[in-house]
């Protein structure tokens, strides 16, 4: 099968140029450093058609299959006109995501709204854009759901979100099918939870069952079991509760290649498996073919983004590390000090052949953990260079903050030798405007 983006560290376009400078998607990474500034985000949108194509395709097999884009990862209404533009729906977990979705002039019943604890506005603000399903996680929403769906005279359709009882080997923070976890149905309360649904909220319409198992997973076996488990569930559903559930969403996850010691499976593996597993499930449980929903985030846009940093101060500890500092750090990207991450970086404006060294990459936070990347070899790396930082698609700007009252970087979309601004950078004013003096 061949290899997907989701295998790369660089993105699609990337090459050094005559001037040694690294390039991507025809934009010298040096200029767009200067011309923007940094720490800046950097997304290349030939990498992100490109990946969204990869799926369609890998899927293009089963009919019944909506691509719905798990919006925590990275949601600005540029990255959400691109993928809707490629045929993607989208999971959005808070009130931000579905009006960011609503701004980019997305049919919002291409939408799921997920989540552990939604705010009643948060779930009027769905109701009143029309998201198409809202997957529900525990029996206080389920009555909330029904009661504020009551006051607006609608019927919301709904998935019912369960814990399948299966651990994939991540991060223990990033693992959320285990039966242990703060999200969805344990399967021994589906019962209670569809008798619910059923004889006492009149204003919601169950559609099907929805789980996920984690998130930067290696292994197809898991998306296997799952189906087999979903199936199985929503067979016993239909006979014991007399319903006709049919949608199965079955959540994302898929990893990404971070550095070389990463292997994860191309968008193709992911397809056969996930598919064969549907096959084998329904001729198992005799049961029809259901709608499937996906929801890829990290590998969608991971591989589409870099991070460009300007190195500053370094220091030497005798019989030590050297650390070098760069302009940004934690509070742009908080995945290494959060989950150990690590990341492969280049200096983006010397070429490959020069001399190479050891260094630490701390950030300029005030954290003894501000720390990018350890023991990695850069370049003879100096005051002024430009450091970049690859697979920062997913999750930098996301969960980016004002750490040390820090502004947030810009981010630019490059295609075809051409960047834009898609994300302003913060100003001071901008930092302020929320604060309240008496």
């Amino acid at each position: 099968m061949p290899n997907t983006i989701n295998q790369n560290i660089k993105p699609f376009n990337t090459k050094r140029n005559q001037q040694g400078n690294l390039e991507i998607s025809g934009c010298d990474t040096v200029s767009l450093a200067k011309k923007y500034g940094t720490p800046l985000y950097v997304m290349d949108e030939v990498t992100l058609r490109k990946i969204a194509r990869e799926y369609k395709d890998a899927f293009s097999s089963y009919k019944k299959v909506n691509m719905m884009f798990a919006s925590k990862a990275l949601m600005t209404s540029q990255i959400a006109k691109i993928l809707h533009e490629e045929g993607f729906g989208f999971d959005v977990v808070s009130g931000g995501e579905i009006f960011t979705v609503h701004n980019a002039n997305v049919d919002m019943n291409y939408a799921t709204f997920n989540g552990n604890n939604k705010t009643s506005d948060e779930i009027e603000l769905a109701l009143n854009l029309n998201v198409g399903r809202i997957s529900v996680d525990n029996f206080y929403e389920i009555k909330l759901l029904d009661e504020i769906a009551k006051k607006k005279n609608k019927i919301q359709k709904i998935l019912l979100r369960i814990t399948p009882g299966i651990e994939c080997h991540t991060h223990e923070y990033i693992q959320t099918g285990h039966l242990d976890s703060k999200f969805g149905f344990d399967l021994t309360q589906i019962d209670e939870a569809v008798n619910l649904i059923k004889n006492e909220c009149k204003n919601l319409e169950i559609k099907g069952l929805h789980a996920h198992i984690g998130s930067q997973i290696f292994e197809t076996q898991v998306y296997y079991d799952e189906i087999g488990v979903l199936i199985k569930e929503l067979k016993r559903i239909n006979e014991v509760h007399n319903l006709n559930l049919d949608e199965m969403n079955i959540g994302g996850g898929l990893g990404i290649t971070y550095t070389s010691e990463d292997c994860p499976p191309s968008v193709y593996e992911l397809a056969d498996v996930i598919l064969k597993s549907i096959k084998e499930n329904c001729a198992k449980y005799n049961f029809d073919e259901p709608v499937l929903y996906i929801e890829p985030g990290r590998s969608i846009v991971g591989t589409s983004g870099v991070t460009l940093y300007t190195i500053g101060s370094y220091k030497q500890v005798p019989k030590g590390r050297k650390y070098i500092a760069v302009d940004g750090g934690m509070a742009d990207n908080p995945r290494p000090s959060m989950y150990g991450a690590k990341y492969l970086a280049e200096i983006a404006n010397k070429k490959e052949n020069e001399t190479f060294e050891k260094v630490t990459v701390a950030g300029r936070f005030c954290e003894s953990g501000d720390i990018l990347i350890k023991d990695i070899e850069l370049n003879s790396p100096e005051t002024g260079d430009i450091l970049c930082v690859y697979n920062t698609g997913a999750y930098g700007y996301s969960m980016s903050s004002n750490y040390n009252r820090v502004l947030k970087p810009a981010m630019v979309l490059v295609n075809c030798g051409q960047s834009d601004i898609i994300i302003k950078r913060e100003t001071y004013e901008q930092l302020v405007q929320n604060d309240v003096l008496h």
